[in-house]
């Protein structure tokens, strides 16, 4: 019997927004032979709802699943309701868990998040820290599948010698903290003048207005091209060398994986889900949040150890290898059986 999937997320890339999981996982589950259905594009918080409820409806009487991308923050309230009425129709839901906030979720709404993780098919949690937060939560139907990129897609770069040339890749809010690049940039120039940083993104909240008045009024060399697709952005980044992770709060965010994969050495912040991703001074570096200080130590001996850096470099390609697509899938298949 073949499997038929609503997917319910955020398919918002074509609205200037960043490509999200249902944009990248749908299609590789559809090669597998799956049948995906899709909810929802449309814009604003009320139409994208009643789209991915409507399409429950009207799909229900052919569906062996429903996944749902299951965020934190309002698009948590999608997952909930959705939920609601898979149960109600007696269909199999799965809940991705996606953002690094999901943990207060659960703390600060226990249960409503009981009624919707609870009564799932699964959980599929891409990091061990999410599957270790809601296993702690006394949930015991959750399983981790990695975010997953097509390896072979990414051109590796070996970079020798870096230079502090910065690449910053993230959707402008305020729990990114991008502000926090440009701060650390300021004290980079004082050692090395010739720092440069790029901030590749769309803006969520008006984080990226503030984050242009600040560097403009640093006077600091900050480039910001805007929303870029994934090819553009691979491709730009073959002229930087170190990549930046500024976040408060975060999961296991792809644009770290992707950046593990072209080359490019990765100082992070060390939250949520990150030090499940990087080692410390094994596959990247990490620092403490909200630490400017430490991210402009961590990239000065990056610069000053090359052979660090290469270190870095090697063992960050060999770990994002384990998450190519061709490894991950089979977990999936196992999940549908």
């Amino acid at each position: 019997m073949k499997v038929r999937l609503l997917y319910l997320g955020n398919q918002l890339s074509k609205h200037g927004l960043n490509t999200t999981t249902i944009e990248t996982l749908g299609p590789d589950l559809e090669r597998l032979g799956f049948e995906v259905v899709y909810a929802s594009s449309k814009k604003g918080f009320v139409f994208r709802l009643l789209d991915m409820l409507g399409a429950i409806l009207m799909h229900r009487k052919k569906l062996s699943y429903i996944l749902i991308d299951t965020y934190s923050t309002k698009a948590f309230w999608y997952a909930f309701l959705a939920a609601q009425l898979a149960q109600f129709l007696k269909i199999n839901y799965i809940p991705i868990l996606h953002g690094g906030n999901l943990p207060n979720r659960l703390k600060n709404n226990p249960k409503l998040s009981r009624r919707l993780f609870s009564n799932a098919y699964r959980n599929v949690a891409p990091s061990g820290y999410l599957k270790q937060v809601f296993e702690a939560e006394g949930f015991t139907n959750v399983v981790l599948i990695p975010n997953a990129i097509a390896i072979e897609k990414y051109t590796f770069k070996n970079r020798i010698n870096l230079a502090p040339k910065l690449l910053w890749v993230r959707t402008f809010a305020s729990i990114y903290h991008p502000e926090m690049a440009i701060r650390l940039l300021q004290q980079l120039q004082k050692t090395y003048s010739e720092a440069t940083l790029t901030m590749v993104g769309p803006d969520k909240d008006g984080s990226m207005q503030t984050t242009k008045a600040l560097a403009a009024s640093l006077e600091l060399p900050v480039t910001f091209p805007g929303q870029l697709s994934k090819e553009a952005w691979w491709q730009l980044a073959a002229e930087h060398d170190i990549f930046i992770n500024t976040t408060h709060f975060d999961n296991t965010p792809v644009s770290v994986l992707e950046a593990m994969a072209l080359g490019l050495p990765v100082v992070s912040t060390a939250v949520g889900g990150i030090p499940y991703l990087i080692t410390p001074d094994v596959t990247g570096k990490l620092v403490p949040d909200a630490d400017t200080d430490a991210m402009v130590a961590g990239i000065t001996e990056l610069l000053q150890q090359p052979e660090q850096g290469q270190l870095l470099i090697q063992n960050a390609r060999s770990f994002v290898a384990q998450m190519d697509w061709d490894v991950v899938k089979e977990k999936w298949v196992e999940v549908f059986k």
